[in-house]
């Protein structure tokens, strides 16, 4: 029985990484099409909000959320904002300067991001997992140093000042409010619901100006935007969800699985190269992606033995 939980839970995992990669694939597809980034990213949370809604709805836990929120919303509003809103909208908008695939190698200096906020929740840097990131580090950089050599240096700095702001920002919002909600005893799902809601704002003055300066979305960018609210916000994050409750009392199958998602580097590769016509890698932009899926692998197998 246990075996078959993670053989489950490694099939989920694995799902949930292919969904997730759509996230990068339509968001350079959108940007192709001469949509606005700024349409893309807002419309991915106001499309997602109505379905996670229905979600807390039908556990039976929006009163909870709602609840929650009246009596702190000023610390809801500050690290929605953060974790959610200055995350994804540079995520988006750094789209703009490289191939899917690249964007989604390169969003996984998050993780890096993420240990080196730990101090600022009273925790130490952990050394081993420290030298996995670093690893991964390297591997980004080797993905970079190609597009210097095509001339293409300003939009990989402007890409990566992008990423890093989206890499540091999503921990951090979400590590804040996960204390905040674990002193309320919320559920992950009241909490990504309660995010989306108090992020709303921001999305919708993102929505003003890309009115301004766009104009109004094309049917196709909705109907994209819609797809990855669909699958990268809800279906994909209830698939990683399951997958990690499957195996909870397990560390070294929860480190597998929370490994597989290595598998949306590579999704976002084969995806981008075949749907969108994204320039293959170098060799040593292999060799980069390569030593990324190393890095989060062992990233994952060093936070098991800890």
């Amino acid at each position: 029985m246990k075996s078959l939980h993670f053989a489950r839970a490694l099939w989920f995992g694995i799902l949930g990484a292919l969904f997730f990669a759509f996230t990068f694939i339509f968001n350079r597809s959108m940007n192709l099409a001469g949509g606005s980034w700024m349409w893309s990213a807002s419309l991915r949370y106001l499309f997602s909000l109505p379905m996670m809604a229905v979600l807390v709805w039908q556990k039976g836990e929006l009163k909870g959320v709602l609840s929650a929120i009246a009596r702190a919303p000023w610390t809801w509003l500050l690290w929605s904002t953060v974790g959610f809103g200055l995350f994804y909208a540079p995520l988006s908008m750094a789209s703009i300067y490289g191939e899917s695939w690249f964007v989604a190698a390169t969003w996984q200096i998050t993780i890096l991001a993420g240990l080196l906020l730990t101090p600022l929740f009273g925790q130490k840097i952990p050394g081993k997992q420290l030298g996995m990131t670093l690893l991964i580090l390297l591997g980004i950089v080797l993905i970079q140093i190609p597009y210097f050599g095509r001339g293409l240096g300003e939009g990989v700095v402007r890409a990566s000042i992008l990423i890093l702001i989206a890499a540091f920002s999503y921990p951090l919002g979400n590590r804040k409010m996960l204390v905040h909600c674990k002193e309320e005893q919320l559920s992950t799902t009241q909490r990504v619901f309660g995010m989306t809601l108090m992020s709303v704002p921001f999305w919708l003055l993102l929505s003003v100006f890309a009115g301004l300066d766009a104009g109004l979305p094309s049917g196709g960018q909705m109907l994209q935007s819609l797809i990855v609210a669909v699958f990268s916000g809800v279906i994909a994050t209830m698939l990683f969800f399951e997958a990690t409750n499957l195996v909870k009392h397990n560390h070294q199958q929860l480190a597998v699985v929370e490994a597989t998602q290595a598998g949306e580097v590579l999704f976002t590769l084969f995806g981008g190269c075949l749907f969108l016509g994204d320039q293959i890698p170098t060799p040593l932009g292999f060799l980069g992606v390569f030593i990324v899926i190393v890095g989060i692998v062992g990233n994952s197998l060093m936070t098991s033995s800890e």
